[in-house]
This record gives C-alpha cells, structure tokens and sequence, in this order.
C-alpha cells in the first residue's frame, strides 16, 4: 500500500487530507515481495548471491535513445565535473537502499503503509534549514495520524535531498519572439528568461549534490536527534486542532492518539527509549538527469551489485518509462527499490 503527496509551498495542514491531492495504490497481497536480508546502515553479506542485470554497464544507457537530457554547450567542462563527482562521497549506503526495500516488501503484502511526499522540485534559493524543517514536520504528522488509524508501520520517504530536475514537454520556450531552452530545475539552469540564466550549467551540478547532502544531513539529525520523538508530534497535532477552523473536525483523533501515548508511557514505553524519540526516514528523487545519476552509481563492496547513491529509491517519469529508452535501461541495473510514474 502506498500514498504519495505533493507538499508545495503553501503547504498543506496535516489533517484535512481531503483538501489534498493523493495517489494511492495497493498490491496484491498473494504476490511474493522480492526482499534483503540486509539490515546494516553500511551492508553485511547477504544470503544469497548477487546477479547483475545480463548485458548492463554503467553507461549502456548512452546507446539508447534519451529524452529530457539537457544539451550542454561546453561537453569538455560537463566531463570534467561528472569526473569530480564520481571522486565524491556517496550520499546515501546500498546498505541503506537494502532496508528500505525490505520495508517496502512488507508494505507490498500488506504488513506497512507507503508515504511519500515532498516539493514538486527543490530549488537553490528556497534552500534553508526552516524548509527542511517543515517538510519534515508534516510528514512526521501524516506517519503519526496515518499510523494510529491504520494500525501499522508507516514507511516515510521523502521527496527531497535530491529532487532538482524537471521533464519538460518542449525543449524550448518562447517569449515575444524570444526563443530560451526551457527551465529545467536548478541543477540545469536558472529560471529567469535570459540567455545566460537558461543555458544549461554543469557545475550546478555540484551544488546540487552539495545541497542534497546538506539536506539529508539535516533530516537525519531531526530523525534521530530528538525532534522526531513522538510526544512532540503529537502535540504538534494538538496544537492543530486547537487552533485551526478545520481542527474541529480531527480533535476526537487527536486525543486519541495522545491518551494511546499516555497509556503507553505508563506500562514503561516512555520518552527515553528509542522507539519513541526516532524515526527512519528515506530520501527519493525522478531518475532524470542520467549523467549525474551515473556519476553517483557506486558498485557495493559486499554484493558486487550497483547502487545508485544520490537516494535511497528512485523512479522513472511519464515523459522516460519508453521500455527501450535510456532511463529504463540505466535503472534496470541499480539495486535501489525502484518506482514508475503510470
């Protein structure tokens, strides 16, 4: 089971989920979940052997046609930056992407609950600790209410630390007799309509990744630092009800969940333990801009299968799922939990 929400700016309260738009899917529950063994946060050996996808390399998506890539005016300075990047740290561990697939096993049979959401596209200038924060923050308060009502574990996954990139219907656009290409996210070129903002840039590449990092270093300190802690969201959902016209309606839940942590508390579950003061959280992005991905495509130590390390899942769009174009056939061979926008 899955739900997947768009949290653009203004965001959206956390309990009147009708005003919100959602896509939401369920598996066949007699399906057999492909799963990992592997729980470290790094890797461990798994129990069976690896296998590779048959005739896949790194780069085997360049011999397939490719939509939505930007076109470079300088190929020598992309090179020389996709070269740098490869040098990089990853940003996410396989060991990490393992446990999020074994997680989202148990939501295909029924035994979890799919949240994602995030921002349609993270941008440069919008990029601040508060931003982060608050996506976050309602997140943490949709997995709370989501999980009280559904009786089940609530797998959180972000859009974010990484979703820079925008498919475009039409390489170019047109103003008053001016033709730009096209804004394609931050991490291509700029918004303004000038030659020189929309001219694709290869090192805001780099301060993409600088950024992803940046925010994930963020989330994984709210997720284990304290701020995740379930006493604190739970008030923040009091505090909702309270103070919100819509909050008359959820006030009844509201208390609910709270008298749930209070009994809770009692029988010995209280603030100090783990459970109760941290969360995982992953982090995903539309597998868009190939270059890039591949420049973050490491080959895990223990398994010997390919990861791509710029998130925990990915997937392809509408505009790139063509089964013979190059975006399927790079996903095709990284082991990361995979999705397809239909």
């Amino acid at each position: 089971m899955a739900l997947s929400t768009n949290l653009s700016t203004p965001r959206p309260s956390i309990f009147p989920l009708k005003s919100q738009s959602f896509t939401s899917a369920t598996r066949n529950p007699n399906l057999k979940p492909k799963t990992a063994s592997v729980f470290a946060s790094l890797s461990s050996t798994p129990t069976s052997k690896p296998t590779i996808s048959p005739n896949w390399a790194l780069d085997s998506w360049k011999s397939k046609p490719a939509r939505q890539l930007p076109d470079y005016p300088d190929p020598v300075e992309l090179h020389s930056v996709l070269h740098t990047l490869t040098s990089f740290p990853p940003i996410v561990f396989a060991g990490e992407a393992r446990k999020l697939e074994e997680r989202i096993a148990s939501a295909a049979v029924g035994g979890a609950f799919l949240l994602q959401g995030g921002d349609c596209a993270e941008s440069f200038k919008e990029f601040n600790a508060n931003n982060i924060r608050d996506t976050f923050r309602v997140l943490l308060q949709m997995g709370v209410v989501l999980t009280f009502g559904a009786q089940m574990p609530i797998i959180k996954v972000g859009r974010m630390a990484g979703q820079f990139a925008k498919p475009r219907s039409d390489p170019f656009e047109e103003k008053d007799g001016v033709k730009l290409p096209s804004y394609r996210g931050d991490n291509i070129n700029a918004d303004p309509f000038d030659e020189k903002s929309r001219t694709p840039d290869p090192q805001r590449l780099i301060r993409a990744y600088l950024q992803s990092v940046g925010t994930l270093n963020l989330l994984r300190a709210f997720a284990t630092g304290g701020y995740a802690a379930m006493q604190r969201v739970t008030q923040w959902n009091l505090d909702f009800v309270e103070h919100s016209e819509q909050g008359d309606r959820y006030m009844e839940l509201a208390r609910r969940v709270d008298e749930a942590l209070g009994f809770m508390a009692a029988a010995g579950l209280t603030v100090d333990h783990p459970v109760m003061n941290t969360t995982e959280f992953w982090t995903s992005h539309e597998c868009l801009h190939l270059p890039y991905e591949e420049a973050l495509t490491r080959e895990d130590s223990t398994t010997g299968l390919y990861y791509d390390c710029s998130a925990h899942m990915l997937w392809v769009g509408e505009r790139t799922r063509q089964l013979d174009g190059a975006h399927v056939e790079f996903l095709r061979g990284v082991s990361n939990p995979l999705g397809i926008k239909v």
